[in-house]
């Protein structure tokens, strides 16, 4: 059996720039259509509780074709796996533009599955970076795959105006008839009709072209296939590893620490997805223009994610437990400034903040939760989470339509910051059991 091949660092850095490219142009096609997303569910269902939907299934989707990704990647290479989430990704936008253009809502909801499938393959991106260089590197390399969703997730909300002008220059903006939309048939299929005019196909077309250019470098660029490269800085496997991570997963889950990590996890993506969904469907009844919507949701990524080496360095030098206090009592502001008014800059700061929390709070459980374990628990651990976080998210945004309907903005508020009162609760419960079970 032949040695892999000694590639030099070189090499290395041609596939980061690869997928840091192809990173950037996924991110920011996806976060363009999730601008307008809850709007075109609102509008093409015909009600509030579907304004939420196409969000959840993308959660969902992403959380049950998660294990196939890595499965793909490990059978048939990283380059192959990162191709079939682009290609599902770019598949995804056409759906969506179709259905966009011809007010089908199911279609729409099979066109976010489509997205969801391709978030499943882009996070694993990371760790594709990850295994391509030394050990002493990895980290700052995987924080430039990061990074790379942060430019795309704060320019995306940013082409939505122009990706109008560009569907109405292609020909492809919604055929739309006044007339038609006032008739009682209208009125009943769809009784949000009257506003299917302030609706644009711009995200699907501008996502659709980026998903096509990142899908076409990955192709051409990501060659040799990292997982060649992956080979000769691949470590000996620890002890625990060696043994099959003996421990069942039901006595890792009873760890104080890791149920810490993982519910402070899961709190914090459910209240971040469930506000961040119905927003932009709050702005649009509160008659805001997409332009407001756009510069919202960009300002609220960039708190999820322009700081991140900030909130890393804080959490590294104040302590995990400490951070996760933080990251509720952010989300808890966030819940109370953000329905206080309808007006910008109640929006801006609530939804900022928002990220902000979600930011402390999953990068201090994700910490915590490395610290915790090693080896094959670790990553078992870490796949069991990621299947929780992704669910109970879905549930959020499932049902963020389903409490504006019941009590408008203000109600879904209340039970983010609900959970977010209850995350204080449950750090200070685990952190005393933790520290009983410390030696004395």
């Amino acid at each position: 059996m032949s040695e892999s091949p000694a590639y030099p660092l070189r090499v290395s850095q041609r596939l980061l720039i690869t997928i840091f490219l192809s990173q950037s142009l996924f991110s920011a096609a996806q976060i363009a259509i999730l601008t307008l997303h809850s709007i075109a569910a609102g509008i093409l269902g015909g009600s509030d509780a579907a304004a939420g939907m196409p969000t959840t299934v993308v959660t969902f989707s992403h959380s049950l074709f998660a294990y196939s990704m890595g499965l793909i990647m490990g059978r048939f290479g990283r380059r192959m796996g990162l191709l079939t989430a682009y290609g599902f990704g770019l598949l995804g936008a056409l759906l969506g533009l179709v259905a966009v253009l011809n007010g089908w809502f199911a279609l729409l909801l099979i066109s976010s599955a489509g997205m969801g499938i391709a978030r499943s393959g882009s996070q694993m991106s990371r760790f594709v970076v990850g295994e391509i260089f030394p050990v002493g590197r990895r980290a700052q390399m995987i924080g430039r795959v990061v990074f790379a969703g942060t430019i795309g997730a704060v320019f995306g909300p940013a082409l939505v105006a122009p990706s109008s002008r560009l569907a109405q220059f292609l020909g492809l903006e919604i055929p739309f008839e006044p007339a038609l939309a006032q008739s009682p048939l209208a009125q009943i299929v769809m009784p949000h009709a009257n506003t299917v005019g302030e609706l644009t196909t711009g995200p699907w077309v501008i996502a659709s072209f980026l998903l096509f250019i990142s899908t076409l470098i990955t192709w051409l660029l990501l060659r040799p296939e990292p997982a060649l490269i992956a080979r000769q800085y691949s470590e000996a496997p620890s002890p625990s590893a060696k043994a099959g991570g003996g421990d069942r997963l039901r006595d890792l889950l009873r760890l104080p620490n890791v149920q810490l990590a993982i519910l402070s996890m899961v709190i914090c993506q459910t209240v971040m997805s469930t506000l961040m969904t119905i927003t932009p469907w709050h702005m649009h009844l509160a008659d805001h223009e997409n332009a407001q919507v756009s510069l919202v949701i960009g300002v609220h990524v960039f708190g999820m994610f322009g700081l991140s080496p900030l909130t890393g360095y804080l959490i590294d030098r104040y302590g995990r437990v400490s951070m996760m206090v933080i990251a509720a009592l952010i989300l808890i502001a966030s819940t109370i400034i953000a329905p206080l008014s309808t007006q910008m800059p109640y929006l801006l700061a609530g939804l900022f903040l928002l990220g902000l929390g979600w930011n402390f709070g999953y990068v201090a459980g994700s910490s915590m939760l490395a610290d915790a374990l090693s080896g094959a628990n670790r990553t078992r651990v870490a796949g069991f989470n990621d299947t929780l976080v992704a669910f109970c998210a879905g549930l959020g945004t499932l049902s963020s339509g389903f409490l504006f309907g019941l009590g408008g903005f203000l109600f879904v508020s209340l039970g983010g910051g609900a959970l977010a009162l209850a995350l204080l609760g449950l750090i200070r419960r685990l952190t005393l059991r933790q520290l009983a079970l410390q030696p004395s």
